[in-house]
C-alpha cells in the first residue's frame, strides 16, 4: 500500500505555498468563473486559503499550476480532506461546485429531484451563458472589438440576449433559479454581473428590459457572503 498523499505532495504549493495546510487551498483570480468557488466557500462556511493566480502566461501555463490543472485554467483547489481522508485537487468550476456541495450538502437540493434541476441550470451556465457571455465580452469589450466584420459581434449580441430570455422566463415566479438558492445560481449570477460592470454592454444587450433577470442579479449581490466572495482573491 503506497503512503498517503500530504499536500506538500503537489507541485503548485511548491509556488503557492499553503499557510494552513488543513484548510481547502484556493487558487484563483476574481473573474466570473473564479468568484464562483470563492463564493461558494463563504456560503458554505467551509475554510480555505485563497492564493492569486493571474491570467499571465506565467501564472496559468507555469509547470505548477499545469500540474494541478492541464487545461491552465483558473479555478483549481486542493482539498487536504479529499473523500478517501487524503487530499485531493480539482479544477473545472462546475466540477468543484459539486465536489463542495456534495461534501457539505448544501446549496444541492434536499431532495433527487431537486439536486437533477440543480445540475441542469448549473449545465446551462457551463455550457451556455459561460461561453456565450464570454464571446460577447472579446467581441464588444476586448481585441474581438477590433474586428470589422460585424457577424460575430451581432452573433454573440444575439445569442446573450436569448439566454437572457430564457432565465427572465424562468425566475418569474421564483427569487432562484432551480427554486432555493443553490450552486446554479453561484455559478449564473457572476456571468449576469459582466454584463453590467467588465463588458458594458447594459445598453448594448438591453440588459434592464429583462426585469426578472436584473431582479435576480441584484438579490444575489445583496448576500453578504457574496459581497465577500466576488473579491477574493483581490486583484491588487
Amino acid at each position: 500500500m503506497s503512503d498517503p498523499k500530504k499536500l506538500s505532495d503537489f507541485p503548485i504549493t511548491r509556488r503557492w505555498p499553503a499557510k494552513n495546510p488543513d484548510v481547502i487551498q484556493l487558487y484563483s483570480f476574481p473573474t466570473p468563473n473564479g468568484v464562483k468557488v470563492s463564493i461558494a466557500l463563504e456560503e458554505m462556511g467551509l475554510p480555505y486559503e485563497a492564493h492569486k493566480v493571474t491570467l499571465s502566461d506565467a501564472d496559468v501555463k507555469s509547470e505548477e499550476f499545469l500540474s494541478l490543472n492541464p487545461n491552465n485554467k483558473i479555478p483549481a483547489i486542493i482539498d487536504p480532506s479529499g473523500p478517501d481522508g487524503d487530499p485531493i485537487g480539482l479544477f473545472e468550476s462546475g466540477a468543484i461546485l459539486l465536489y463542495l456541495s456534495d461534501k457539505t450538502g448544501k446549496f444541492i437540493g434536499a431532495t433527487e429531484r431537486d439536486r437533477a434541476k440543480i445540475i441542469q441550470w448549473l449545465m446551462f451556465q457551463m455550457g451556455g451563458v459561460g461561453p456565450m457571455f464570454g464571446q460577447l465580452g472579446f467581441f464588444v469589450k476586448f481585441k474581438g472589438a477590433e474586428i470589422e466584420d460585424p457577424r460575430p459581434r451581432e452573433r454573440y449580441i444575439g445569442e446573450t440576449k436569448r439566454l437572457l430570455n430564457v432565465l427572465n422566463g424562468e425566475l418569474a415566479d421564483q427569487d432562484w433559479i432551480a427554486g432555493d438558492y443553490s450552486i446554479a445560481d453561484m455559478a449564473i449570477a457572476p456571468w449576469l454581473r459582466t454584463i453590467v460592470g467588465i463588458y458594458e454592454a447594459t445598453d448594448l444587450v438591453d440588459f434592464n428590459s429583462y426585469g426578472n433577470v436584473a431582479d435576480y442579479l441584484k438579490r444575489f449581490m445583496d448576500r453578504p457572503a457574496v459581497q465577500k466572495g466576488i473579491n477574493i482573491p483581490p486583484r491588487d
